[in-house]
């Protein structure tokens, strides 16, 4: 059984040509047709219908109520497929770029850059995956990818951004009284921010331990599982968060979140772009870890 029964639909567009004229030789000079050609697909798509389309009279043509009713259909169908096929060429003629990395690395530190890349590349669709769980980049889910890593946990072609530094940051309020934060025996007066997927220096416990402070009990705790709302709430002065250097920054350069301490640490984890194996050879991934890898350096310079 057939799922549509239609007239045939190479009768459509002289029929649109002609009810849009109303006049079969303009239908004609639009299409490279003869007069006669479109008459007859007139009459052919008519006969299959089973009722006139125009009434034809001695020097003018018009619409039945039938040809109206099927012109309205016809217009809104081909102005849908126009649509369609405009996107399908444009979408064919824009490039990909799938970067799978952390929320807080993307929202932090990446996201606030990606002008710049678009700017110089507009014809390549970024698209972001925030997440913090590994991506495999061998199946293809994206193209690109950031990731916090110890240098043995990467392959040999990773392209390295920078290392991780991490030092306390807070809101300003939390630096005036009653709450004063002026030592790091303070921190017993504090909330602190933790993340949940912390390791090494990133966690509260090491932290103060290579400080000297591992007995020490804040005021209160609270836990995230993401680091972007750590350090959103670190903004709203909800309490002190380890703040890792590259990511916060900004953030301590516009006033949002102050370094109460010099104090900050190293580890042995970087941020670290891997290329997906599908994605070799391609010029605008080429593009992509070029631009971030120098984003990376300047932000180091800086």
């Amino acid at each position: 059984m057939k799922r549509f029964v239609l007239p045939p639909l190479d009768l459509i567009p002289g029929f649109e040509a002609a009810a849009r004229t109303l006049s079969f030789t303009k239908a004609a000079e639009e299409l490279n047709l003869t007069q006669s050609a479109v008459s007859r697909q007139i009459r052919a798509l008519e006969d299959s219908l089973g009722v006139p389309l125009f009434e034809r009279r001695t020097r003018a043509l018009a619409l039945t109520n039938e040809g109206r009713r099927l012109q309205r259909t016809v217009e809104e169908v081909l102005a849908q497929l126009q649509d369609t096929t405009d996107r399908i060429r444009a979408e064919a003629n824009t490039r990909h770029l799938t970067v799978t990395t952390t929320g807080g690395f993307a929202s932090l530190w990446l996201i606030p850059r990606l002008p710049r890349f678009t700017a110089l590349h507009p014809d390549v669709d970024v698209r972001i995956q925030a997440t913090y769980v590994s991506v495999p980049l061998e199946r293809g889910a994206a193209d690109v990818a950031v990731r916090y890593a110890r240098h043995d946990a990467v392959p040999a072609e990773a392209v390295r951004l920078f290392g991780e530094e991490v030092t306390l940051v807070c809101a300003p309020s939390l630096r005036t009284p009653p709450r004063r934060l002026q030592t790091l025996k303070d921190l017993s007066q504090h909330t602190l921010l933790h993340l949940d997927t912390a390791q090494g220096i990133l966690d509260w416990e090491t932290w103060l331990t290579a400080e000297g402070l591992g007995g020490l009990k804040p005021a209160a705790s609270l836990r995230f599982d993401n680091y972007e709302q750590l350090i959103q709430a670190a903004r709203t002065g909800q309490g002190v968060a380890l703040g890792i250097k590259r990511l916060v920054e900004q953030l301590v350069a516009d006033g949002e979140l102050v370094v109460p301490f010099g104090q900050s640490m190293a580890s042995h984890r970087s941020y670290y772009v891997l290329r997906a194996p599908t994605a070799r050879g391609q010029p605008h991934v080429d593009a992509f870890i070029t631009w971030i890898k120098r984003e990376a350096d300047a932000c180091l310079a800086g």
